[in-house]
């Protein structure tokens, strides 16, 4: 006899599960934005984009399935997006001189 699902067994835990790609991205911004109000912008801004870059690749390598809320539009769209802002978020921190 096979055990039920996961979702079925306990649906919050598989939510939760489903969503762990989005959090982790979420956390990583989150760092970013802590260091950036430290006091180390620039820091801060590339800890941001690489964030974004790192939610394009998960929301490229991962299957529909298991890819959550990082899921909005069609993949390309997502990935071009997530990807592109984050590497000129952290171009654009990287040329600006000072510090």
């Amino acid at each position: 006899m096979s055990r039920p699902p996961l979702y079925t067994r306990r649906p919050f835990l598989a939510g939760l599960l489903r969503q762990l790609p989005l959090l982790v991205v979420l956390l990583a911004v989150g760092a970013g934005l802590l260091v950036l109000t430290v006091g180390h912008w620039r820091r801060g801004l590339v800890v941001v984009g690489l964030a974004l870059v790192g939610g394009g690749l998960l929301r490229l390598l991962l299957p529909l399935r298991r890819v959550g809320f990082l899921a909005v539009r069609s993949r390309p769209v997502d990935v071009v997006l997530m990807v592109g802002v984050g590497v000129t978020l952290s171009a654009f921190a990287l040329a600006i001189p000072g510090d």
